[in-house]
C-alpha cells in the first residue's frame, strides 16, 4: 500500500490484528516511478496500483511500524503539535504583515507585539488614524 494521509491506517490495523503481512511503498517513489513508465505524471487508481505492485515486486518497500498504546498517542500528539506550530507561525506572519502595512511604527513604540501592553492596544482594533478619537478610558 501507499501510506498517504490517514486513510491507510484502518486497513493497516486490521491487517496487523489478523497477522497478515503488509508493506508500504514511499509515496515519493510512486510519483517518480509513475513518470518513468509513460513519461506522464497523470494520476489514476489503475496506474497507481500498477506502479505500487512493481515497486513491491522490485523490493522497494518498507514494513511499517504501527505504534500501539501510549506510543500511538505520543505520535498523534506530536503530529497535532507540529500542525499547531505551523498554524501559529502563519498567524504570527499575518500579524506582522498587518502591522507592517497599517502601523509600521508599532514596533518602535512597543518592544514586541506580544507584550501585555501591545496586546491590550491591539485589542482596540484601531488603525493609527483612528487613535485620535479614543479617550483615556479606552487606553
Amino acid at each position: 500500500m501507499e501510506p498517504t494521509g490517514h486513510y491507510w491506517l484502518n486497513l493497516a490495523h486490521l491487517l496487523k490484528e489478523n497477522n497478515i503481512k503488509f508493506v508500504a511503498v514511499n509515496p515519493l517513489h510512486v510519483k517518480k516511478s509513475k513518470e518513468l513508465d509513460d513519461n506522464s505524471p497523470t494520476k489514476n487508481d489503475v496506474k497507481d496500483a500498477k506502479v505500487i505492485a512493481q515497486l513491491v515486486k522490485d523490493g522497494r518497500y518498507a514494513e511499517p511500524t504501527i505504534p500501539q498504546g501510549v506510543y500511538a498517542e505520543l505520535r498523534v500528539a506530536k503530529k497535532i503539535r507540529d500542525l499547531l506550530t505551523v498554524d501559529l507561525q502563519t498567524v504570527q506572519g499575518q500579524i506582522h504583515n498587518w502591522l507592517d502595512r497599517y502601523f509600521p511604527e508599532f514596533l518602535t513604540v512597543f518592544k514586541s507585539w506580544e507584550g501585555k501592553a501591545a496586546l491590550q492596544f491591539l485589542r482596540l482594533g484601531a488603525l493609527p488614524h483612528e487613535l485620535i478619537h479614543f479617550t483615556d478610558q479606552y487606553l
